[in-house]
């Protein structure tokens, strides 16, 4: 064999078996990062179509329930099919999950009803959460140790990709309808299963290995549920209601049972054990804070240029990509240039500066469209901030980690990511009601606020990660587990 060819890298493997299972892993993992940044910029035309907001029906609250389904199912089960793929088989996983992704994306385009809707997006989220830990399972187990550093990073990196054309591809499909939002998942996934069932190896599998604790993924699931449902309803409810109460009560209940549970069950969904290692922590903090801002930040900027400024969904699209596109140029610039800077300090600075632009479209925002003066400017510098935090968020949480934690680690802080998310978008409702257009500008104003406010917090609690401490040697669960979602890097 040639130096060229040895040389040449993991995009030329050794046989085209492997260049075959790169691109089916990767293709999933981009088909599941790629779903949440279309369907944000398809948000209000759903709404519209399902008659949200008209007298008798349902109201924005219930439709935030196709984002935070989609969130809530996906961070419960993400580390449980990580760990039943070890015990019955990665490639079976993979094609199950794909699959139940696949026909879940076919019915949520048929959805006549919001809540018909929800139901569907959360079978989607099922399938996410089966082939999202093992499509990377399967790539690691292909290739030779030599190239699975940078097979990591090409899988990663496409979350950053799906994110910077995202919003440009959720533009041009919701102009024809939003329900090619999900129609375009079908052919690609029936694609990625026909290649998988004839590239994928089947590997041996752990018979020996825990089935893990699925009651604690259904408390997880259900503390994130409650806590959604009595945000968004406390517009409608108010928040001396009962019901109000009710559903937070419940909500920290199974909190509470759920931290109980991951304390004593031998394979627990977050292991007691990460949890001793004081920059982990930290980081598992930040990650949940920054992530909460950054739905808040998202989806009101995109509600903010299609209903206050009348945009389309296509030149919504092309609008708010800017913002994502700087992502992976900033993490990459960071990469290269601040090697010798802490993740911590990062992550610091990256929550200060989307805190900024955050701050910059609360002043500015106006009722006549100036993208160029007002909008631009506090997408780039969120952009940037968001390219500068995220990456060192995943970095600095496993930096102190000892290899037999990492995965299961870093599928934890991708779990609090999409908590982070559901509780962003909860406040984001809470705040509006039914509010929309010129209506709720006081509204969009405070949500901007609030997320200012979190990011300044998850500065603060970012600056934790400095402090090194020695890791447990030991977990008190299996070391398999599942790293982050790539549309988490």
């Amino acid at each position: 064999m040639s130096s060229q060819s040895q040389d040449s890298g993991v995009l030329a493997p050794r046989d085209v078996a492997a260049r075959a299972v790169l691109l089916v892993t990767v293709g999933a993992a981009f088909l599941s990062s790629l779903d949440l940044f279309v369907v944000n910029v398809a948000f209000e035309a759903i709404g519209r179509d399902l008659d949200v907001g008209t007298p008798g029906g349902p109201t924005a609250g219930d439709l935030s329930w196709v984002l935070n389904a989609y969130a809530v199912v996906f961070a419960a089960l993400l580390i449980p099919f990580g760990r039943l793929a070890d015990r019955y088989g990665r490639k079976r996983m993979f094609i199950l999950g794909v699959a139940l992704f696949t026909l879940a994306s076919a019915a949520c385009a048929a959805a006549g009803d919001v809540w018909l809707l929800v139901g569907f997006r959360a079978l989607q989220a099922v399938g996410a959460a089966a082939m999202t830990p093992t499509s990377l399972g399967i790539l690691l187990a292909t290739l030779p140790a030599e190239r699975r550093l940078v097979a990591v990073r090409i899988w990663a990196a496409v979350g950053a990709v799906a994110a910077a054309i995202g919003p440009t591809v959720g533009g041009v499909l919701t102009e024809l309808s939003w329900r090619w939002v999900f129609l375009i998942n079908v052919p690609v996934g029936v694609a990625i299963i026909v290649a998988a069932l004839r590239v994928v190896r089947d590997e041996p599998v752990d018979a020996d290995a825990r089935t893990p604790d699925l009651l604690g993924a259904g408390l997880i699931a259900a503390a994130a549920g409650l806590l959604a449902l009595g945000l968004v309803r406390s517009e409608d409810w108010g928040w001396a209601d009962a019901r109000t109460a009710a559903a937070l009560a419940a909500s920290a209940l199974a909190g509470a049972l759920f931290a109980r549970r991951s304390a004593h069950h031998p394979a627990p969904v977050v292991d007691p054990a990460l949890m001793r290692v004081r920059t982990y922590r930290w980081a598992l903090a930040s990650m949940f804070l920054f992530n909460v801002s950054f739905a808040i930040n998202l989806l009101v900027g995109v509600l903010w240029l299609q209903q206050v400024w009348g945009y389309g969904v296509m030149r919504t699209g092309l609008a708010v990509a800017v913002g994502p596109m700087l992502v992976p140029i900033t993490a990459a610039l960071a990469q290269r240039f601040l090697t010798s800077v802490s993740p911590s300090r990062l992550v610091t600075t990256g929550s200060i500066v989307v805190g900024l632009s955050c701050t910059l479209a609360a002043l500015r925002m106006g009722t006549d469209p100036a993208y160029a003066t007002d909008y631009l400017p506090a997408w780039v510098l969120g952009g940037i901030g968001v390219g500068f935090a995220l990456p060192n968020l995943m970095a600095g949480a496993t930096h102190d980690l000892p290899p037999t934690m990492a995965a299961t680690g870093s599928g934890v802080v991708t779990m609090a990511r999409q908590l982070g998310f559901v509780v962003g978008v909860s406040i984001l409702f809470a705040l509006l009601g039914d509010a929309v257009g010129t209506a709720a500008l006081t509204d969009f104003r405070t949500a901007w606020w609030v997320a200012a406010a979190v990011l300044l917090t998850a500065s603060v609690t970012a600056t934790g990660m400095r402090a090194r401490t020695t890791a447990p040697a030991t977990t008190t669960g299996p070391a398999t587990g599942v790293p982050g979602n790539p549309a988490q890097t």
